[in-house]
């Protein structure tokens, strides 16, 4: 089985018969045990009873703890632990969270990230006022190895509802944060899991989702995305490997849009990236002075998107720093 599918894997229906969950909070863990405690609270703390939730963490067998033993001296029995007899890579470990939810809406919630109270509430509100949706997400921070708060995303709008053009405007920027969205489980029934690429493969999914239906959203900030340089996100950071995955992640995309709209949405995806990759080896520059990370990065960039006396500047600014040895 190939560790990175080059198509969506498959996911099986469940039985009609029997009961089954509101929800499944599944939290696929790959040596993330220092973070495991906040993830596994901030859904404890949500106080919803076993019969309403599942609870399971998906451990891509990790090296760096016993997750097991700290799946069970935090959750006391109320979440459950699962094991992959061999490291399969995070799609995989995604395809088998899903697989395994038995609930009716799917939460993918990274072991290195968090929730905070009344983010099911709000969730399940979404889904309840506008029922045709296959998704709904919130508001989402960027916080800190120490869980300190960053910054906040920006809205989509400012009240809570379906939103609109919604295809187009995911199709163009990233603006979902895994821990911050929940997808119906028959979305993924009819659309499949992640594949192709390891960063940027959810850009994709909710493109994937946009297509096909409507999603809902709140302005309220219910969510925590941890950047830290142990993540996959940022390792492949740190030499600009990651806009090679974005650039993959375009072509897929444009699969989804209708045609007249592909060239358009193309050019402003790229050109945004690229400004947002030059950004990124600036501070790369800033915290490691590593002057091969950032020629790495400027190259990529540049393989990426080459137009605009704007973009042009921001490199040259980067590279009088390095130049001069200044910060």
């Amino acid at each position: 089985m190939n560790r990175i599918p080059t198509s969506p894997p498959a996911i099986a229906p469940l039985p009609e018969e029997g009961p089954r969950p509101l929800w499944s909070v599944m939290i696929p863990v790959y040596n993330c045990a220092h973070f495991l405690h906040d993830a596994l609270q901030s859904v404890l703390m949500q106080g919803i009873p076993e019969q309403d939730m599942q609870i399971e963490v998906i451990d891509d067998a990790s090296t760096d703890a016993d997750v097991e033993e700290i799946v069970k001296r935090i959750g006391k029995g109320r979440i459950k632990y699962y094991r992959q007899p061999e490291n399969v890579g995070s799609l995989r470990n995604f395809e088998t969270c899903i697989n395994r939810a038995k609930g009716e809406l799917v939460h993918l919630l990274h072991g290195d990230d968090r929730i905070r109270k009344g983010y099911y509430k709000k969730i399940n509100q979404l889904f309840k006022q506008n029922p045709g949706v296959g998704a709904a997400f919130c508001r989402f921070s960027y916080m800190d190895e120490k869980g300190e708060i960053d910054y906040v995303q920006p809205f989509e709008m400012k009240q809570d509802g379906v939103l609109s053009n919604w295809l187009i405007r995911i199709a163009e920027r990233q603006r979902i944060q895994y821990v911050s969205i929940v997808v119906r489980r028959e979305v993924y029934e009819k659309l499949g899991s992640f594949f192709g690429i390891t960063y940027g493969e959810d850009w994709e999914m909710w493109v994937r989702i946009a297509k096909h239906y409507s999603v809902a959203y709140t302005p309220e900030v219910l969510a925590d995305y941890r950047k830290h340089d142990n993540s996959i996100s940022g390792q492949k950071f740190m030499n600009g490997q990651y806009l090679m995955d974005i650039a993959h992640a375009m072509q897929q995309i444009q699969e989804h849009l209708p045609e007249v709209q592909r060239k358009a949405v193309m050019e402003r995806s790229r050109a945004a990236f690229a400004h947002y990759g030059i950004s990124v080896a600036n501070g790369i520059w800033h915290a490691t002075h590593d002057k091969q990370n950032v020629q790495e990065h400027i190259k990529h960039t540049l393989v990426l998107h080459h137009g605009g006396i704007r973009l042009y500047l921001k490199i040259l600014k980067v590279y009088l720093k390095m130049i001069t040895n200044r910060v």
